[in-house]
């Protein structure tokens, strides 16, 4: 069992002015080593194994700008993301256990950028990946 770090790069310039995450999310993990895969793009896949724990977190690229994850859609026989606070904070990132082992799961992050009220939905999923062929 390990902890793996999924991170989510937001550019909200880019998002502002397309009105899309298309593009505009870079997505990378700490398990390349064991290989996840399609680091720094938004359909990253990201190696798992049953009782890893996975900590979803965003990141805008420009400091002075918001983004925030506000739900994960993925099958609850997997994994079943919950929202939590950073102590001390209103901060917060998302943290799930993988259920079981799998081959491909897709999953869909919704992100709100800036002050907009529209939550934005990851244009094509990332996945977590196994080990499983068949």
């Amino acid at each position: 069992m390990k902890t793996i770090s999924i991170i989510t790069v937001v550019d909200i310039v880019g998002v502002f002015a397309s009105g899309t995450l298309s593009k505009n999310i870079y997505m990378i993990d700490n398990n390349k080593a064991n290989g996840s895969t399609d680091e720094g793009t938004g359909v990253l896949k990201t190696m798992v194994e049953e009782g890893d724990i996975l900590v979803w977190i965003v990141q805008a690229l420009e400091p002075e700008a918001y983004a925030s994850i506000t739900g994960i859609e993925i099958e609850k026989e997997y994994c079943e993301p919950k929202q939590k606070p950073y102590e001390g904070t209103d901060i917060t990132f998302w943290v799930g256990r993988v259920k079981k082992n799998l081959k491909a799961v897709p999953y869909n992050l919704k992100i709100k950028v800036g002050n907009r009220d529209k939550e934005l939905l990851t244009p094509n999923p990332p996945y977590l990946i196994g080990r499983l062929t068949n």
